[in-house]
């Protein structure tokens, strides 16, 4: 980021970081769950209405809401925390995430990998090599070769000394480590639409300027803002990636999608 102090920089760029709220009084509304709920963190906007919560991106209380019981703390680290396997706790708000190997304004570590094999075709009018900051979030979990629970910074009031957890990846090999050990479609449901890995040449593109900003190809709709389009398929700094079309904090829509699927192509595309 340029110009400015590092504060005010961090205001600019990082505001679901700074504008994450405490929400008190929590566990009544979630009986039965842990004592983090007493001081459960929401959307800066929406609190405790936030849709995120008790979704599948939730990993916090998931034995109780799930019936199972061995999976915290032994397939993953549960920190009580549902924001923090995105966001940087607020606690951590002043660290330098970069230091320690996060991707830039989140609390990942960077993916495992970054041999990542992009769409490409001779009618892209813009192209990329590697995906930007944005979707390497996605990709953190969903590549596969990374666990889930592999944050920069847990909460201040988790003990990783007793931390005991295989960690284990979005995966569908049968290992240890991977999830498909269990879910194979046999065990449990089939993660395999879960496990994107890293050749993404069969994927949406990503990363890429979208072709549609000023008017630069017909074949793609001018969006509404600089921001993106009316309906919420969103454009950062430009460009396309996995959250333009996919809304992590919104789960009513199958497969996370901002618009509905018969209508979300039509959104950038004239034909």
């Amino acid at each position: 980021m340029a110009g400015g102090s590092k504060r005010t920089a961090r205001k600019q760029g990082r505001p679901l970081r700074w504008g994450l709220v405490m929400v008190a009084a929590a566990a009544a509304l979630f009986a039965g769950l842990p004592a983090w709920t007493d001081t459960l963190i929401g959307d800066p906007v929406l609190g405790m209405d936030d849709p995120i919560l008790g979704s599948k991106h939730d990993f916090t209380g998931l034995n109780q809401r799930a019936g199972v019981f061995a999976m915290p703390g032994v397939a993953f680290s549960d920190y009580g925390n549902p924001c923090v396997h995105c966001h940087i706790p607020p606690e951590r708000a002043e660290a330098d995430e970069r230091r320690e190997g996060a991707i830039p304004d989140w609390n990942r570590f960077f993916p495992a990998s970054d041999n990542y094999q992009l769409y490409d075709s001779t009618y892209l009018d813009s192209k990329t090599r590697t995906p930007s900051p944005i979707s390497l979030l996605c990709l953190s979990c969903h590549d596969g070769t990374m666990g889930v629970d592999m944050v920069v910074f847990p909460p201040s009031d988790f003990d990783s000394a007793e931390d005991q957890a295989l960690h284990m990846r979005i995966n569908g090999a049968d290992d240890i480590v991977s999830c498909g050990k269990c879910h194979n479609g046999r065990v449990a449901h089939d993660i395999a639409i879960k496990h994107i890995g890293t050749d993404l040449r069969n994927d949406h593109p990503i990363s890429m300027r979208y072709a549609g900003l000023l008017r630069s190809d017909p074949d793609f709709r001018l969006p509404d803002t600089p921001e993106g389009f009316n309906n919420g398929v969103r454009l950062y700094d430009g460009r396309v990636e996995c959250a333009s079309c996919h809304n992590v904090h919104d789960p009513s829509k199958d497969l996370l999608l901002r618009e509905d699927s018969d209508l979300l192509c039509q959104t950038c595309h004239t034909k």
